[in-house]
């Protein structure tokens, strides 16, 4: 049994998470240090020694907290910042204004900046410039409103850095995004080549002797080879063809990270757009060629169907009324503000007045299947027949204007 292609397990923003964990312990180990230090200088050291002991177990105990996107909330990071903010403020309690004055650390020191490298990691430089802009208020009111060059040179490093890492993470996320649909492509391509392989050598090549078998034999087993061919034309046409349903990406939070398999899932299963080549490729058989632009043409869900189901009423029209032997090719193009199909064949055609004839006695296939669903999509359905040369349809379909109203 062949293996399964999978996308592999990975997130570059995780080795984040991981470096921040260590840096808040060492942080917070620091500031301790720091403190014992100094301890004779400050005019109230119990209210150090009171914060410090929060900060030490609030440390401790979110420790795994900050190990992955999905744990790290926003009501973590907004209670985690609190905790930064709180140490800041409470510095002029318990230190000396003179070493305030002096650009003397607070409490937390450079503990504060991990708060807001979470904020950067979790949501990008938006949430980290909302996160420094507290925390640099926070040290100005400290300082009285006269804050020191060194201070405003450590405000504005860290204001900087978060900023920049919370860009650099959402720009990782977006590469991170574009990889693993690469890989999921890539994983669906070789699955495709592999059933194609098998196919070939099983499926296609029996119902090409069924075919060739049908036709010596005549009679009813000719009918029965004929509808072979047609089958191995429309599976061999399906197989070639390349055309894949994306496949779900999913975001394993508890890892922070992009996973996962190719499952294909049920075409337009969802809202968004649609290749519309996906829809109109099964058409494709003995009596049906289809030709199609060498990359995806997207339209709107609603919209991709609308049209795939046009077109399947103007088959049925070729398969009605050209006759048993007729010929016909679809053809899409995509020129980019609009979309274009066209459905023609090489039956006797439509004599003239005939469809005015059909909509008076009731008949309204062409009025309703066909026209009908392209003017509510904001398009048009051309028809031109010339008895004897055949028939085309060409429907269009605009961008921008394709909401099913």
């Amino acid at each position: 049994m062949a293996k399964r292609e999978r996308v592999v397990r990975m997130s570059v923003e995780q080795p984040l998470w991981r470096a921040l964990t260590f840096y808040r312990l060492l942080t917070v180990v620091y500031a301790v240090l720091l403190f014992a230090s100094s301890y004779r200088e400050f005019a109230r050291p119990r209210i150090a020694v009171g914060y410090l002991a929060l900060l030490v177990v609030w440390t401790l105990a979110t420790h795994p907290r900050v190990a992955g996107a999905a744990s790290c909330t926003r009501r973590f990071l907004g209670a985690d910042l609190a905790v930064a903010l709180a140490g800041i403020l409470l510095t002029p309690l318990a230190d000396t204004s003179a070493r305030i004055a002096a650009g003397g650390p607070t409490l937390p020191g450079i503990w504060t900046a991990g708060s807001v490298l979470a904020f950067a990691i979790k949501g990008g430089w938006r949430w980290a410039c909302f996160a420094s802009t507290f925390v640099a208020a926070a040290n100005i009111a400290v300082h009285g409103g006269d804050p020191t060059r060194d201070t405003l040179h450590n405000v504005l490093l860290v204001w900087v850095a978060s900023v920049a890492i919370g860009y650099v993470v959402e720009v990782a996320r977006a590469s991170e995004a574009t990889l693993a649909r690469a890989l999921e492509i890539e994983a669906a391509t070789r699955e495709r080549e592999r059933l194609a392989r098998d196919i070939h050598d099983g499926v296609l090549q029996v119902l090409a002797m069924v075919q060739r078998r049908g036709t010596d034999l005549g009679g009813e087993a000719a009918e029965l080879g004929r509808l072979a061919g047609e089958q191995e034309v429309a599976l061999r046409t399906l197989v070639s063809s390349g055309l894949v349903q994306p496949s779900r990406v999913s975001r394993d939070g508890s890892h922070g990270a992009l996973v996962d398999t190719c499952e294909e899932g049920e075409p337009g299963a969802g809202e968004g757009e649609l290749d519309l080549r996906t829809l109109l490729a099964p058409h494709a058989g003995s009596r049906v060629c289809f030709a199609e632009p060498g990359g995806p043409v997207p339209l709107p869900v609603p919209a991709a169907r609308e049209v795939a189901a046009a077109v399947g009423a103007a088959l049925d029209n070729v398969r009605r009324h050209a006759g048993e032997g007729a010929q016909a090719w679809i053809l899409v193009e995509d020129w980019g503000e609009e979309v274009v199909v066209t459905v023609r064949d090489d039956g006797p055609g439509i004599p003239a007045g005939r469809l005015d004839q059909a909509e008076g006695e009731g008949r309204m296939g062409v009025a309703l299947s066909i026209r009908g669903r392209l003017r509510d999509l904001g398009g048009s359905a051309e028809l031109l027949s010339v008895p004897g040369q055949g028939t085309e349809v060409e429907l269009k379909v605009p961008r921008g204007r394709t909401d099913n109203r």
